[in-house]
């Protein structure tokens, strides 16, 4: 097979440095994962620092969040191709260098806009980065090494985000939330230096971008992504003031998702024509032809984005409702990132013993009943047995289950499609991390209005301090704002900590509804993860040594 020769013929390119060396190509590969998971990871743990200093809403590090992510699922197929033709290794490089000058223009963001702006080209330079990322190691690493490398990376985002927690945490507390930033930039010096060494990929000749693939596939994207971002804003179903405008009274936002829907169907569409037509799809149509895989790619968006809401709701207590330190939010969400990483790692030793169904099953499961204990015990103190007890659960399954559900997907599909591979896992990556962010912010800053609209009823406060009131919409505020609004209204000291008792009331209550919404939506996925593979890992080896053993020979 032409394919199978080139990926061969590219891992024989391997210096002889590397040969003595063989996982140092992967360090490399797995130091520019991590270069991409600090960004992520650093945005929520600075909420408060951010905001206080951009003057930006409690959600703003979300909207930058959801631009960062929908760059990348709106153009990493075209990454992909983009990869084939120049060569991985090249754009490997390039993206590297791109990336860290986005981290270096991030640290120096002066308001909202830049910020929003770095965040945008680091999305686009990680739409190129991600598919290499599978790329190279198919080409660099064979057999068990393969599998290695493979549960390394899948689980690589999940330690990162360990880390990045706390570091983050520490250094926004400490210093300045810049310095996360700046750590990245660095991490992107190391990164294309090291790049230097990394043994090269042939080119595919004959490869064509479909644009009208990329049009609707990044119409579809952007349509749901910014569709679903603004459905608080703008109307659930009827448009409020703050809509751009209206269709009959409705609110654009459900109409963005509805469009969105129809032009990824019409995406599907128009790439079963090309193939029908014997042309090249944006997406190879192979990555996603098993109800298997299918199952797969619905089963990974719901874990990314029940494992962003996570990491989102939880700093957004710690830090506004709570008042306190980015290093604290980081301290409160440690017990569910370490075993999160700690089981995407340990969880590949049941790979051979239970099938994937069975294990997708059960994660779902114990995400659901993880945060239903926290939901119905948390309180002021995020130190209780019965908190951490919950939190670990929650981490326990995410792990197993964002490190499945990749090895699931890459085992599927034969190996010359790494790089679709690599496409289709960031699509799913990025949207599922948009799709939570903003799940998180809607639903949170939806239920916080409830909340307090139920408390401000229930007390004799005058009108004038029902805060947020007139002229500012609900949002996520810090006791300290809260003060300095209510001075401006001559409320009494009594009638202060009346209204931070309410907020602070609301808050509690608003993060113990969303951690059982996000449950239920675990209990949901259920029915994706019961449709997963019912073989075992070791079932799987064997077929594959008895189909790909003649192909080596040959």
């Amino acid at each position: 097979m032409t394919s199978a020769h080139q990926l061969s013929g590219a891992s024989a390119g391997v210096d002889a440095s590397t040969a003595r060396r063989p996982w140092f190509g992967l360090i490399i590969i797995v130091l520019a994962q991590l270069q991409m998971v600090l960004n992520v990871s650093a945005l929520p743990v600075s909420l408060g620092p951010i905001s206080a200093d951009l003057h930006a809403p409690a959600t703003a590090a979300a909207t930058a969040l959801l631009l960062y992510s929908l760059c990348v699922a709106a153009f990493v197929m075209v990454g992909a191709k983009i990869g084939k033709i120049a060569g991985e290794r090249l754009v490997f490089r390039v993206s590297a260098v791109v990336h860290l000058a986005s981290m270096v223009l991030m640290a120096i963001s002066t308001d909202v806009a830049m910020m929003n702006l770095a965040q945008i080209i680091a999305g686009l330079s990680a739409a190129a980065f991600v598919p290499t990322l599978v790329v190279l190691i198919t080409a660099n690493y064979h057999g068990r090494q393969q599998a290695t490398a493979l549960g390394v990376l899948a689980g690589m985002p999940a330690a990162g985000s360990a880390i990045a927690f706390v570091l983050a945490g520490f250094l926004a507390t400490a210093f300045s939330w810049r310095y996360s930033y700046w750590l990245i930039g660095l991490l992107g010096v190391v990164v294309v230096v090291l790049s230097l060494r990394l043994a090269p990929v042939r080119r595919q000749p004959g490869i064509r971008i479909d644009l009208v693939g990329v049009l609707l596939s990044a119409a579809a994207i952007a349509f749901i992504l910014y569709g679903f971002n603004n459905l608080q804003t703008w109307g659930l179903l009827a448009a409020r003031d703050a809509a751009p405008f209206s269709v009959l009274g409705v609110s654009p936002a459900p109409i963005m998702v509805a469009l969105g829907v129809v032009l990824g169907q019409a995406f599907l569409a128009w790439s079963s024509r090309r193939v029908g037509a014997g042309r090249q799809p944006l997406l190879s149509a192979e990555v996603m032809d098993s109800r298997e895989e299918r199952s797969a790619v619905i089963a990974f968006l719901v874990a990314g984005s029940l494992s962003l809401a996570v990491g989102f709701l939880i700093p957004l207590y710690v830090q506004f409702t709570q008042g306190r330190t980015p290093l604290a939010s980081a301290v409160a969400i440690l017990p569910y990132a370490a075993a999160v990483a700690g089981s995407g790692v340990v969880s590949v030793r049941l790979y051979g013993r239970f099938p994937p169904r069975r294990l997708g099953v059960a994660s779902f499961i114990l995400i659901a009943v993880g945060l239903v204990v926290v939901a119905f015990t948390v309180g002021s103190a995020w130190s209780t047995f019965s908190v951490i007890l919950g939190l670990l659960l929650v981490g326990v399954g995410e792990g197993t289950l964002l490190t499945l559900l990749f090895n699931v997907l890459v085992s599927a599909s034969p190996k010359h499609l790494a790089g679709d591979i690599g496409a289709l896992r960031g699509v799913v990556n990025n949207v599922s991390n948009a799709l939570g962010a903003a799940f998180s912010s809607v639903v949170a800053v939806g239920l916080l209005g409830v909340f307090l609209a139920v408390g401000y009823s229930s007390s004799d406060l005058p009108q004038a301090l029902h805060l947020p009131g007139a002229g500012r919409e609900v949002d996520f505020v810090t006791g300290s704002e809260l003060r300095r609004e209510l001075g401006a209204h001559s409320a009494t000291p009594q009638q202060i900590d009346q209204v931070l008792a309410i907020n602070q009331q609301a808050g509690l209550r608003t993060l113990r509804a969303s951690f059982l919404i996000v449950g239920a939506l675990s209990l949901l996925a259920i029915f994706p993860a019961s449709k997963l593979p019912g073989y075992t890992a070791g079932e799987l080896s064997a077929e594959e040594i008895l189909t790909e053993e003649p192909a080596r020979e040959g």
